[in-house]
């Protein structure tokens, strides 16, 4: 039993990469933390980063609420 609103996300993303890049995501993975911690890696500017890097075309104001 779910209390309280509840509903699912509107949207999702996903996103792969080849074999080729295995060493480089098992890296972003085991370095994240520390990835994360730097203030100009922000959840927000890394989501916009990698839209960008995969040429997704995106519109702010239909992105998800960031919370810094």
């Amino acid at each position: 039993m779910i209390m309280g609103k509840f509903s699912w996300q509107r949207g999702y993303g996903g996103f792969s990469y080849s074999r080729s890049q295995r060493n480089n995501v098992i890296y972003y993975i085991t370095t994240q933390e520390e990835h994360h911690q730097r203030a100009i890696n922000s959840f927000r500017n890394e989501y916009i980063r990698i839209l960008e890097d995969f040429e997704i075309a995106h519109d702010p104001k239909y992105l998800f609420d960031f919370y810094d």
